[in-house]
């Protein structure tokens, strides 16, 4: 396996925060960053050599991308596969690959993995029509989720549904043609790892963290999750196990439901940076983002370890951006800003880590 030297170029799918993140780490290293987005004035775009903005399956920009960079890793797996195709066509590798995209675009197929490689998850039914429905509601029960099979993100493209719903009307407006039925987990925790892998296999593994959701978006992020050290370990092995089976080369975070009793269901994967790790850029020896530049690269992965005793992460949601003046008058605060020039409702804007010394 050749290793891609500092003064490379790595290309990055995606715009934002998390291409920027990349990019910077990239930077650190001694390698440049060209970014494809279809996203005019992106986060990544401003701290990168050079943005191509185009669609991400406009032929012409792809080209040019790949002429410009000597690996693809992804920011953002909602990409359409057929691009990852025509970089591998043009001799440019892509890492992560085609096989690990397809499993994470699709519920469906997601689900199904874990179950094929024996990592267990909430009991769910795959749903193509209301038809369909009503056999997974009799077989799943309620309450429980519908969830569009593909795009759908932070509580986006979901609807609950009880003994009382009207399961053709939850159909109808969810407009798509193809979900899953998810049944609920009594869940004690929801907890993620992030696992990296290199071309030669190499793995490192994050400390699992314990998250916190408001309104179907995290909000804050506590590490080390507070499970026992069998748990966390198993949580750990879980990452790996699904790291190698699709042969990823990157980062995989998979997010994870903790029972009452301790068992481990895994909810869904993410094959890129993840925002439950952000805790590493202040709280471990290699951060998130420059593992991924090292596993892309061919390069040794880093130490995974945590530098201090705990880690908190905050999200900051729109507005909320704009108490970075407060933010910074704590000293132990670390702030990271993602320069997005809108702060919506409920938009990632930013974040701010505190770590507790050993």
């Amino acid at each position: 396996m050749s290793v891609l030297a500092p003064g490379s170029t790595i290309g990055i799918l995606g715009g934002g925060q998390l291409g920027r993140m990349t990019a910077l780490a990239a930077a650190r290293l001694g390698y440049d960053c060209v970014i494809l987005t279809p996203e005019a004035d992106s986060p990544a775009a401003r701290v990168a050599r050079e943005a191509i903005v185009a669609p991400y399956d406009d032929p012409a920009a792809l080209v040019a991308f790949a002429a410009a960079v000597d690996v693809v890793t992804l920011e953002f797996e909602n990409v359409p596969v057929a691009a990852l195709d025509r970089l591998a066509d043009a001799g440019v590798p892509v890492r992560p690959g085609r096989r690990v995209l397809e499993t994470a675009q699709d519920r469906i197929r997601e689900k199904a993995f874990f179950n094929t490689v024996g990592i267990g998850t909430a009991p769910w039914h795959p749903v193509r029509d209301a038809a369909d429905l009503r056999r997974a509601l009799a077989e799943v029960g309620t309450p429980a989720v519908l969830k569009t099979a593909r795009l759908g993100y932070d509580g986006k493209g979901q609807v609950r549904l009880d003994a009382d719903s009207d399961a053709a009307a939850a159909w109808a407006a969810l407009n798509t043609d193809a979900a899953i039925l998810e049944g609920f987990v009594d869940f004690a925790m929801e907890c993620s790892v992030i696992v990296a892998r290199s071309p030669d296999g190499e793995m490192a593994t994050y400390d699992a963290v314990r998250n916190i959701h408001s309104h179907h978006i995290l909000d804050t992020t506590l590490a080390p999750a507070p499970l026992p050290d069998e748990t966390r370990a198993a949580a750990a092995d879980l990452g790996r196990r699904a790291a190698e089976a699709m042969d990823l080369v990157g980062l995989l975070a998979v997010e994870l439901f903790v029972t009452a009793d301790g068992a481990l269901l895994a909810n869904e994967m993410a094959p890129r940076p993840h925002n439950s790790g952000h805790w590493t850029m202040d709280g471990a020896v290699t951060d998130q983002f420059e593992q991924l530049v090292r596993a892309v690269c061919g390069l040794p992965l880093g130490d995974p370890a945590p530098i201090g005793r705990a880690a908190r992460m905050k999200n900051l949601l729109g507005d909320e951006a704009f108490t970075w003046a407060s933010i910074l008058s704590d000293p132990r605060a670390r702030l990271h800003l993602y320069g997005k020039r809108e702060a919506r409702p409920g938009r990632k804007m930013g974040h701010v880590t505190w770590v507790e010394p050993r």
